[in-house]
Order: structure tokens, then C-alpha cells, then sequence
């Protein structure tokens, strides 16, 4: 592992190439965000929705994907409060939701006023998809951002609306696999770094019927393309910052972890609406050698709120920590036992970057 002399970023992370001064994409991008234009960014924005609104579309003018978390209730505001579209928030139901997940979504339902239409994925088909993803590619959660992506655009489809609005662009915001440019158009987002290749049917075996993958199957471009319906990152229109939409929401009645962050956590209020995510996050740390202290500390130095040498500090004392502390509900809603984690977990331990120490696995290289 070789880390960003900027960031603490490492070069194990899918897609991450340090130049010729040690900087990482993410470093990279934050120096052509530096360059863009944002207020002729945003008039593009504005005329994105000026056509919307004089198509007069007979329902909603735009969807939003929202979970209650920050990000999506900034968006949601925006597009409502800023630009006046009618817009339709549409939430993929969390199986195991935490009581702040579940808080914050009715507060944002509140503040914003707005209908709001949640999809509830049959649970057992959930649960089979899930339990392959975890075992077979260790990222349960590639579960979730497939059916996020394909029911809200699908939920376009049905109900004739044109625009669905992202947050930022992943791969361009964080360093990723796919580009270091940032594209406004989100059509593509099944191909996203979260998804990569695959489909759902990579997870279809006997025990599935297709009948129960609707919500899973991402609609053909062109069947989108056709009926008018355009899919955007917001993050290309307007610069993006996480911190800077927390403090927007929290004024509004978003509250954080009332336990304080989570383990490994460096922020209190970051993902924190259902109990399956975490250990799928962790698992970037067998993987990758990195979780959510790196990328956490990272995005406060991107954004000039953070140095590189309190990054480390961080990190350090932080990314040892196992986000055990809902493990019990995992094991039970996946239906495998401890022994099976522990199996999954070895499996997927990238031996380049570990080593045993005294019957303890450590990382060859110590961010430093």
C-alpha cells in the first residue's frame, strides 16, 4: 500500500493512481473543482428546470431519491424551496431501519412538505440476494444500490416524470474506477462504481423467481431516452459538500447518532439510517487495507476543514475498530452463523496487505 502525500487516501482503492507528486484522483479532482465555473454551471441547472417547468407536467417535474439522510434532504429542498419543481421523494425501505433513520425521514418528510412514495423490496428475495453478494463478492449492500438505482428510475417510468436528480458522481467526487471528469448526465449510473459490471441476474439461481427482480432490473436506455425522462447528478451542477449539507439539514430538524459516531466512525451523523451498511463498508478494510475513518478524513481534508497530519492521527487510532455492535442483527437477517462470517471474512482478506502478528492481523504498511 502506497498512500496520497495529500490525502490519506491509498493506492489499493479500485481505480486510485498516485501521479508523479503523490496525489491521488480525489486530490486531482479537488484541483479541477478549483477551475470550474460554478455559476455557469448552475445556469445550466437553471435551464434544465426552466424546460421542465414549461413542459407543465401534469404530476411531479422531478424524483429525488431520499433516505432522510443529509445529502438527499438537501437535494430535496433545493429543487422544492430554490427552484419551486414539484418533486416526488422516493425511499428504498431500509429492512433494519435505526430509530434516527426512521426519525429523520419522517422530520424531512415535514420540513419539506412533498409526497413521498416508499418501496418496500419483498424481504426474502432481499435477504437471498443479500446473503449471495456477501458471500460470493463480500458487499451485501450491492443489494441495495441495485435496487436504489432501478426502482427510483423505474418509479420515473411508471409515473411519467422526467427528471431524476443524484447527489454527487462517486467516482468523480471520491477518486473511482470509471472517470476524473465530471459528466452531468446520470444515465449510466447502473454502470456506477458501486455496481460495476454485473446485473441482477449475476444473482439469479433457482431459489429467485424474475418475477420478484422488477424493482431490480434497471430499464434499457433507450426505453428512457424515449420517453423524455433525463437523470442527473446535482454534484455537477452545483459544488458539492457533505459537511456544508449537514449543517443545511440540521437546522432543519436533522438529528445525528445520539450514541455518538459509530465504531471506526470519525463523524456522528454519516449513514446512519439502517444497521446493514456498516459491515459491508468494513469490508473495503479486508479488501483494501481502508473503511470510513480514511474516507471520512479525506473528505474534511478535500474540503480544507482537516490536515493531512490530524488525518493520520485518526485514522490510526480509529480503523482497527469492528463495527460489531449490530453484527447479531446481521447474522440473523442474512440467516448465517458466526462461523460463516468469520469463514467470509478470512476469505476476503487481501494477504498482500495483511500480516499475522501474534495471532493478530495488522497492515504491512502503517500510514504514516
Amino acid at each position: 500500500m502506497n498512500f496520497c502525500s495529500s490525502c490519506v487516501m491509498p493506492d489499493t482503492k479500485p481505480g486510485v493512481v498516485l501521479d508523479e507528486n503523490g496525489h491521488c484522483n480525489a486530490c486531482r479532482t479537488k484541483k479541477i473543482k478549483e477551475g470550474i465555473d460554478w455559476t455557469e454551471r448552475f445556469k445550466q441547472l437553471e435551464n434544465i428546470v426552466h424546460n421542465i417547468k414549461n413542459q407543465e407536467y401534469p404530476f411531479y417535474d422531478c424524483i429525488v431519491a431520499v433516505s432522510g439522510g443529509k445529502d438527499s434532504w438537501y437535494q430535496a429542498a433545493m429543487l422544492a424551496e430554490n427552484f419551486g419543481l414539484k418533486v416526488l421523494c422516493v425511499t428504498l425501505g431500509a429492512h433494519l431501519p435505526t430509530t434516527e433513520g426512521i426519525e429523520n425521514l419522517n422530520n424531512m418528510i415535514k420540513d419539506l412538505n412533498v409526497d413521498h412514495m416508499k418501496i418496500t423490496i419483498k424481504p426474502s428475495t432481499f435477504r437471498k440476494i443479500r446473503k449471495k453478494c456477501f458471500l460470493r463478492q463480500g458487499e451485501p449492500n450491492w443489494a441495495e444500490h441495485c435496487a436504489m438505482f432501478s426502482s427510483v428510475v423505474n418509479t420515473a417510468l411508471i409515473y411519467e416524470v422526467p427528471l431524476v436528480i443524484w447527489g454527487e458522481d462517486i467516482a468523480f467526487e471520491f477518486g473511482g474506477i470509471q472517470r476524473s471528469d465530471s459528466k452531468p448526465s446520470a444515465l449510466a449510473i447502473d454502470k456506477s462504481d458501486l455496481i460495476k459490471e454485473k446485473t441482477i441476474f449475476d444473482w439469479i439461481d433457482n431459489d429467485i423467481s424474475e418475477r420478484d427482480i422488477f424493482f431490480y432490473k434497471y430499464p434499457d436506455y433507450k426505453k428512457l431516452v424515449d420517453a423524455g425522462i433525463q437523470s442527473i447528478y446535482l454534484g455537477h451542477f452545483v459544488k458539492w459538500d457533505g459537511r456544508a449539507n449537514y449543517e443545511f439539514v440540521r437546522e432543519r430538524g436533522f438529528i445525528s447518532r445520539k450514541k455518538g459516531p459509530l465504531p471506526g466512525n470519525f463523524l456522528d451523523y454519516d449513514n446512519i439510517d439502517e444497521k446493514l451498511c456498516e459491515i459491508n463498508i468494513w469490508f473495503k478494510y479486508l479488501k483494501f487495507g481502508f473503511w470510513r475513518p480514511t474516507d471520512q478524513t479525506c473528505y474534511d481534508i478535500w474540503n480544507g476543514r482537516l490536515s493531512r497530519h490530524d488525518a493520520v492521527k485518526i485514522v490510526n487510532q480509529l480503523q482497527d475498530q469492528k463495527p460489531f455492535n449490530d453484527l447479531d442483527d446481521f447474522l440473523n437477517f442474512h440467516m448465517i452463523t458466526k462461523e460463516e462470517f468469520d469463514q467470509t471474512v478470512e476469505k476476503f482478506r487481501d494477504k498482500g496487505i495483511w500480516k499475522l502478528v501474534d495471532g493478530e492481523w495488522v497492515l504491512k504498511n502503517k500510514l504514516k
